[in-house]
Protein backbone atom coordinates (compact mmCIF):
# COMPACT_ATOMS: atom_id res chain seq x y z
CA UNK A 1 0.00 0.00 0.00
CA UNK A 2 1.81 3.08 -1.28
CA UNK A 3 0.87 6.71 -1.54
CA UNK A 4 0.53 6.36 -5.32
CA UNK A 5 -1.68 3.30 -4.94
CA UNK A 6 -3.93 5.08 -2.45
CA UNK A 7 -4.33 8.05 -4.80
CA UNK A 8 -5.22 5.59 -7.55
CA UNK A 9 -7.89 4.09 -5.31
CA UNK A 10 -9.26 7.53 -4.46
CA UNK A 11 -9.49 8.36 -8.16
CA UNK A 12 -12.59 6.15 -8.20
CA UNK A 13 -14.39 8.77 -6.07
CA UNK A 14 -16.09 11.20 -8.44
CA UNK A 15 -16.94 14.70 -7.29
CA UNK A 16 -20.77 14.64 -7.20
CA UNK A 17 -21.07 18.14 -8.65
CA UNK A 18 -18.07 18.40 -11.00
CA UNK A 19 -17.83 15.05 -12.74
CA UNK A 20 -14.07 14.55 -12.19
CA UNK A 21 -12.36 12.34 -9.64
CA UNK A 22 -11.20 13.97 -6.41
CA UNK A 23 -7.54 13.00 -6.89
CA UNK A 24 -7.41 14.61 -10.32
CA UNK A 25 -9.05 17.76 -8.93
CA UNK A 26 -6.33 18.02 -6.29
CA UNK A 27 -8.78 17.75 -3.39
CA UNK A 28 -6.77 15.10 -1.53
CA UNK A 29 -4.15 16.78 0.66
CA UNK A 30 -1.77 15.83 3.49
CA UNK A 31 -1.86 12.16 2.47
CA UNK A 32 0.03 9.86 4.85
CA UNK A 33 0.19 6.09 4.39
CA UNK A 34 1.42 3.35 6.73
CA UNK A 35 0.92 -0.41 6.60
CA UNK A 36 -2.20 -0.11 8.75
CA UNK A 37 -3.59 3.39 8.29
CA UNK A 38 -4.37 6.01 5.66
CA UNK A 39 -4.92 9.63 6.69
CA UNK A 40 -5.59 12.69 4.55
CA UNK A 41 -7.52 15.93 4.25
CA UNK A 42 -10.39 16.22 1.79
CA UNK A 43 -10.83 19.78 0.53
CA UNK A 44 -14.59 19.73 -0.06
CA UNK A 45 -15.42 23.33 -1.00
CA UNK A 46 -18.54 24.92 0.44
CA UNK A 47 -19.96 23.72 3.79
CA UNK A 48 -23.09 21.67 3.21
CA UNK A 49 -22.07 20.59 -0.29
CA UNK A 50 -22.62 16.97 -1.30
CA UNK A 51 -18.89 16.29 -1.20
CA UNK A 52 -18.59 17.81 2.28
CA UNK A 53 -21.43 15.61 3.52
CA UNK A 54 -20.67 12.37 1.69
CA UNK A 55 -16.97 12.58 0.83
CA UNK A 56 -15.49 10.94 3.93
CA UNK A 57 -17.71 7.87 3.59
CA UNK A 58 -17.03 7.55 -0.15
CA UNK A 59 -13.27 7.83 0.35
CA UNK A 60 -13.23 5.31 3.18
CA UNK A 61 -15.19 2.84 1.09
CA UNK A 62 -12.86 3.28 -1.90
CA UNK A 63 -9.67 2.70 0.13
CA UNK A 64 -11.03 -0.35 1.96
CA UNK A 65 -12.30 -1.85 -1.30
CA UNK A 66 -8.90 -1.44 -2.93
CA UNK A 67 -6.82 -2.88 -0.07
CA UNK A 68 -8.31 -4.39 3.07
CA UNK A 69 -11.50 -3.85 5.00
CA UNK A 70 -9.45 -3.71 8.21
CA UNK A 71 -7.38 -0.71 7.06
CA UNK A 72 -8.00 2.36 9.22
CA UNK A 73 -9.00 5.37 7.13
CA UNK A 74 -9.03 8.83 8.72
CA UNK A 75 -10.46 11.63 6.58
CA UNK A 76 -10.47 15.24 7.72
CA UNK A 77 -13.03 17.20 5.70
CA UNK A 78 -12.22 20.89 5.20
CA UNK A 79 -15.12 22.92 3.85
CA UNK A 80 -13.97 26.51 4.20
CA UNK A 81 -11.03 28.78 3.38
CA UNK A 82 -8.44 30.17 5.79
CA UNK A 83 -9.39 33.12 7.97
CA UNK A 84 -8.48 36.47 6.47
CA UNK A 85 -8.52 35.19 2.91
CA UNK A 86 -11.30 34.14 0.59
CA UNK A 87 -11.95 32.29 -2.63
CA UNK A 88 -14.61 33.51 -5.08
CA UNK A 89 -17.82 31.58 -4.56
CA UNK A 90 -17.81 28.38 -6.60
CA UNK A 91 -14.06 28.39 -7.35
CA UNK A 92 -12.13 25.34 -6.22
CA UNK A 93 -8.48 26.25 -6.92
CA UNK A 94 -6.86 29.61 -7.64
CA UNK A 95 -3.41 29.42 -9.24
CA UNK A 96 -1.15 32.40 -9.92
CA UNK A 97 1.16 32.43 -12.95
CA UNK A 98 4.01 34.82 -12.21
CA UNK A 99 7.44 35.94 -13.37
CA UNK A 100 10.15 38.06 -11.85
CA UNK A 101 10.57 40.11 -15.03
CA UNK A 102 8.68 40.93 -18.19
CA UNK A 103 9.23 39.41 -21.62
CA UNK A 104 9.56 35.79 -20.55
CA UNK A 105 6.20 34.66 -21.98
CA UNK A 106 4.20 34.52 -18.75
CA UNK A 107 0.88 35.41 -20.40
CA UNK A 108 1.53 32.85 -23.15
CA UNK A 109 2.01 30.24 -20.44
CA UNK A 110 -1.12 31.36 -18.55
CA UNK A 111 -3.46 31.18 -21.54
CA UNK A 112 -2.11 27.79 -22.62
CA UNK A 113 -2.42 26.33 -19.12
CA UNK A 114 -6.02 27.55 -18.98
CA UNK A 115 -6.83 26.25 -22.47
CA UNK A 116 -5.19 22.89 -21.75
CA UNK A 117 -7.24 22.49 -18.57
CA UNK A 118 -10.45 23.39 -20.41
CA UNK A 119 -9.60 20.88 -23.14
CA UNK A 120 -9.38 18.17 -20.47
CA UNK A 121 -12.95 18.96 -19.40
CA UNK A 122 -12.31 21.17 -16.39
CA UNK A 123 -14.31 24.32 -15.73
CA UNK A 124 -11.68 27.07 -16.00
CA UNK A 125 -11.42 30.83 -15.57
CA UNK A 126 -8.57 33.18 -16.47
CA UNK A 127 -8.04 36.64 -14.96
CA UNK A 128 -5.62 39.04 -16.62
CA UNK A 129 -4.40 41.06 -13.63
CA UNK A 130 -1.84 43.02 -15.68
CA UNK A 131 -3.84 46.23 -15.68
CA UNK A 132 -1.23 48.29 -17.55
CA UNK A 133 -0.36 45.73 -20.24
CA UNK A 134 -3.21 43.23 -20.70
CA UNK A 135 -2.47 40.44 -23.20
CA UNK A 136 -5.37 38.03 -22.77
CA UNK A 137 -7.83 39.74 -25.19
CA UNK A 138 -5.45 39.26 -28.13
CA UNK A 139 -4.17 35.84 -27.13
CA UNK A 140 -7.68 34.47 -26.56
CA UNK A 141 -9.18 36.17 -29.62
CA UNK A 142 -12.08 37.96 -27.92
CA UNK A 143 -12.13 40.82 -30.42
CA UNK A 144 -14.27 43.78 -29.37
CA UNK A 145 -16.53 41.79 -27.04
CA UNK A 146 -17.28 43.42 -23.69
CA UNK A 147 -18.44 41.81 -20.42
CA UNK A 148 -21.94 42.56 -19.13
CA UNK A 149 -23.22 43.24 -15.62
CA UNK A 150 -26.13 41.23 -14.21
CA UNK A 151 -28.96 42.41 -11.97
CA UNK A 152 -26.88 41.70 -8.87
CA UNK A 153 -24.26 44.15 -10.22
CA UNK A 154 -21.82 41.30 -10.83
CA UNK A 155 -19.53 41.29 -13.85
CA UNK A 156 -20.24 38.38 -16.21
CA UNK A 157 -16.92 37.14 -17.65
CA UNK A 158 -16.60 36.51 -21.37
CA UNK A 159 -16.16 32.95 -22.61
CA UNK A 160 -13.76 31.80 -25.33
CA UNK A 161 -12.22 28.41 -26.05
CA UNK A 162 -14.14 27.04 -23.06
CA UNK A 163 -12.48 29.49 -20.64
CA UNK A 164 -14.19 32.25 -18.60
CA UNK A 165 -12.21 35.48 -19.05
CA UNK A 166 -11.77 38.88 -17.44
CA UNK A 167 -9.20 41.53 -18.39
CA UNK A 168 -8.81 45.28 -18.25
CA UNK A 169 -8.34 44.98 -22.00
CA UNK A 170 -12.07 44.25 -22.27
CA UNK A 171 -12.94 47.56 -20.62
CA UNK A 172 -10.67 50.09 -22.31
CA UNK A 173 -9.81 50.78 -25.92
CA UNK A 174 -6.58 49.04 -26.93
CA UNK A 175 -5.16 52.35 -28.15
CA UNK A 176 -5.60 53.99 -24.73
CA UNK A 177 -3.15 53.75 -21.83
CA UNK A 178 -4.34 52.99 -18.29
CA UNK A 179 -2.73 55.73 -16.18
CA UNK A 180 -3.59 54.72 -12.63
CA UNK A 181 -1.82 54.80 -9.30
CA UNK A 182 -1.32 51.63 -7.26
CA UNK A 183 -4.48 51.77 -5.08
CA UNK A 184 -6.73 52.08 -8.16
CA UNK A 185 -5.02 49.10 -9.78
CA UNK A 186 -5.39 47.00 -6.64
CA UNK A 187 -9.07 47.95 -6.42
CA UNK A 188 -9.66 46.82 -10.01
CA UNK A 189 -8.00 43.46 -9.37
CA UNK A 190 -10.13 42.90 -6.25
CA UNK A 191 -13.24 43.68 -8.28
CA UNK A 192 -12.27 41.14 -10.96
CA UNK A 193 -11.87 38.48 -8.29
CA UNK A 194 -14.71 39.23 -5.90
CA UNK A 195 -17.36 41.09 -7.93
CA UNK A 196 -17.59 38.73 -10.90
CA UNK A 197 -20.06 35.91 -11.53
CA UNK A 198 -17.52 33.12 -12.04
CA UNK A 199 -19.92 30.25 -11.44
CA UNK A 200 -18.60 26.77 -10.61
CA UNK A 201 -14.91 26.57 -11.57
CA UNK A 202 -12.34 23.87 -10.96
CA UNK A 203 -9.49 26.29 -11.64
CA UNK A 204 -9.15 30.07 -11.77
CA UNK A 205 -5.81 31.02 -13.33
CA UNK A 206 -4.42 34.45 -12.47
CA UNK A 207 -2.04 35.97 -15.02
CA UNK A 208 0.01 38.28 -12.79
CA UNK A 209 2.03 41.25 -14.01
CA UNK A 210 5.81 40.82 -13.77
CA UNK A 211 7.59 41.64 -10.53
CA UNK A 212 6.79 41.46 -6.82
CA UNK A 213 4.85 44.68 -6.21
CA UNK A 214 1.42 46.05 -5.34
CA UNK A 215 -0.81 43.72 -7.38
CA UNK A 216 0.98 40.56 -6.32
CA UNK A 217 0.74 41.53 -2.64
CA UNK A 218 -2.91 42.53 -3.04
CA UNK A 219 -3.75 39.13 -4.50
CA UNK A 220 -1.91 36.93 -2.00
CA UNK A 221 -3.31 38.89 0.94
CA UNK A 222 -6.89 39.01 -0.42
CA UNK A 223 -7.52 35.53 -1.80
CA UNK A 224 -6.46 32.02 -0.83
CA UNK A 225 -4.18 30.76 -3.58
CA UNK A 226 -3.80 27.02 -4.04
CA UNK A 227 -0.36 27.63 -5.50
CA UNK A 228 1.80 29.53 -7.94
CA UNK A 229 3.69 28.73 -11.14
CA UNK A 230 6.82 30.77 -11.87
CA UNK A 231 7.88 31.35 -15.49
CA UNK A 232 11.44 32.06 -16.59
CA UNK A 233 13.74 31.82 -19.57
CA UNK A 234 17.15 30.12 -19.34
CA UNK A 235 19.38 33.20 -19.21
CA UNK A 236 20.93 34.35 -15.97
CA UNK A 237 19.18 37.72 -15.71
CA UNK A 238 15.74 36.10 -15.97
CA UNK A 239 16.64 33.34 -13.51
CA UNK A 240 17.76 35.90 -10.91
CA UNK A 241 14.34 37.53 -11.04
CA UNK A 242 12.55 34.16 -11.06
CA UNK A 243 14.39 33.27 -7.86
CA UNK A 244 12.96 36.45 -6.30
CA UNK A 245 9.49 35.43 -7.44
CA UNK A 246 9.81 32.04 -5.75
CA UNK A 247 11.06 33.74 -2.58
CA UNK A 248 8.09 36.13 -2.57
CA UNK A 249 5.54 33.32 -2.66
CA UNK A 250 7.39 31.40 0.04
CA UNK A 251 7.40 34.51 2.23
CA UNK A 252 3.62 34.86 2.01
CA UNK A 253 2.97 31.10 2.49
CA UNK A 254 1.84 30.33 -1.07
CA UNK A 255 3.20 26.99 -2.32
CA UNK A 256 5.14 27.11 -5.58
CA UNK A 257 3.82 24.25 -7.71
CA UNK A 258 6.78 24.47 -10.08
CA UNK A 259 8.86 26.43 -12.57
CA UNK A 260 8.30 26.54 -16.33
CA UNK A 261 11.24 27.36 -18.59
CA UNK A 262 10.02 29.17 -21.69
CA UNK A 263 12.06 29.62 -24.89
CA UNK A 264 14.24 26.69 -23.80
CA UNK A 265 15.67 25.98 -27.26
CA UNK A 266 15.07 26.58 -30.95
CA UNK A 267 14.76 23.84 -33.57
CA UNK A 268 14.79 25.01 -37.22
CA UNK A 269 11.78 23.64 -39.12
CA UNK A 270 14.09 22.06 -41.74
CA UNK A 271 16.52 20.62 -39.16
CA UNK A 272 14.35 18.71 -36.70
CA UNK A 273 17.33 16.89 -35.19
CA UNK A 274 18.99 20.12 -34.01
CA UNK A 275 18.48 22.16 -30.85
CA UNK A 276 19.97 25.63 -30.49
CA UNK A 277 20.02 26.96 -26.94
CA UNK A 278 19.78 30.65 -27.78
CA UNK A 279 19.33 31.86 -24.19
CA UNK A 280 21.43 29.26 -22.38
CA UNK A 281 20.75 25.69 -21.34
CA UNK A 282 19.26 24.11 -18.23
CA UNK A 283 19.00 27.29 -16.18
CA UNK A 284 15.46 26.74 -14.91
CA UNK A 285 16.19 23.09 -14.16
CA UNK A 286 19.11 24.13 -11.97
CA UNK A 287 17.02 26.82 -10.27
CA UNK A 288 14.21 24.36 -9.56
CA UNK A 289 16.68 21.97 -7.94
CA UNK A 290 18.22 24.81 -5.94
CA UNK A 291 14.94 26.06 -4.47
CA UNK A 292 13.38 22.61 -4.13
CA UNK A 293 10.41 22.86 -6.50
CA UNK A 294 9.52 20.80 -9.60
CA UNK A 295 10.46 21.79 -13.14
CA UNK A 296 7.07 21.49 -14.81
CA UNK A 297 8.24 21.74 -18.43
CA UNK A 298 10.73 23.21 -20.87
CA UNK A 299 8.87 25.02 -23.67
CA UNK A 300 10.74 25.31 -26.98
CA UNK A 301 10.90 28.57 -28.91
CA UNK A 302 8.57 28.02 -31.87
CA UNK A 303 7.10 30.40 -34.41
CA UNK A 304 3.78 28.57 -34.02
CA UNK A 305 3.43 29.83 -30.45
CA UNK A 306 3.70 33.45 -31.57
CA UNK A 307 1.35 32.88 -34.52
CA UNK A 308 -1.22 31.14 -32.31
CA UNK A 309 -1.12 34.00 -29.81
CA UNK A 310 -1.58 36.60 -32.54
CA UNK A 311 -4.42 34.58 -34.07
CA UNK A 312 -6.25 34.37 -30.74
CA UNK A 313 -6.10 30.58 -30.44
CA UNK A 314 -3.67 29.14 -27.85
CA UNK A 315 -1.15 26.76 -29.39
CA UNK A 316 -2.47 23.81 -27.34
CA UNK A 317 -5.70 24.19 -29.29
CA UNK A 318 -4.54 25.56 -32.64
CA UNK A 319 -1.44 23.36 -33.10
CA UNK A 320 -2.02 20.54 -30.61
CA UNK A 321 0.71 18.24 -32.02
CA UNK A 322 3.50 20.81 -31.98
CA UNK A 323 6.40 20.37 -29.57
CA UNK A 324 5.38 23.46 -27.60
CA UNK A 325 1.76 22.30 -27.25
CA UNK A 326 2.89 18.93 -25.91
CA UNK A 327 5.21 20.69 -23.44
CA UNK A 328 2.35 22.92 -22.25
CA UNK A 329 0.16 19.85 -21.70
CA UNK A 330 2.98 18.22 -19.74
CA UNK A 331 3.26 21.34 -17.57
CA UNK A 332 -0.51 21.32 -16.99
CA UNK A 333 -0.57 17.66 -15.95
CA UNK A 334 2.36 18.11 -13.57
CA UNK A 335 0.83 21.27 -12.10
CA UNK A 336 -2.44 19.47 -11.32
CA UNK A 337 -0.53 16.53 -9.85
CA UNK A 338 1.54 18.88 -7.67
CA UNK A 339 -1.61 20.26 -6.04
CA UNK A 340 -2.15 17.03 -4.11
CA UNK A 341 1.27 17.37 -2.51
CA UNK A 342 0.51 20.56 -0.61
CA UNK A 343 -1.45 21.10 2.57
CA UNK A 344 -4.94 22.60 2.51
CA UNK A 345 -4.21 24.10 5.94
CA UNK A 346 -1.36 26.41 4.97
CA UNK A 347 -1.07 29.43 7.28
CA UNK A 348 -2.68 32.69 6.24
CA UNK A 349 -0.42 34.95 4.20
CA UNK A 350 1.15 37.53 6.49
CA UNK A 351 0.41 41.20 5.94
CA UNK A 352 3.40 42.89 4.32
CA UNK A 353 3.60 46.63 4.69
CA UNK A 354 4.96 48.61 1.78
CA UNK A 355 5.17 52.30 0.96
Amino acid sequence: MTRKAVLQALSSVIHPDRGHDIARLGLVRDLAVTSEEVTFTLHAGAPGSRLALEGAALCTKAVKAAFDDNIRVSVKVVAKGSAGQSVPLGVQHMIAVASGKGGVGKSTVAVNLAAALARQGYQVGLVDTDIYGPSVPVMMGTGTDRPRVNRARKIIPLQKHGVHLLSMGFLVDDSQAVIWRGPMVSSAVKQFLNDAEWGELDFLILDLPPGTGDIQLTIVQTVKLAGAVVVSTPQRVALADARKGVAMFEKVNVPVLGIIENMAWFTPPDMQDRKYYLFGQGGAKALAAEVGVPLLAEIPLEQQVREAGDDGTPVVLGRPYSASAMAFRQATDRMVAALSGFSSDLPVAPVIEYR
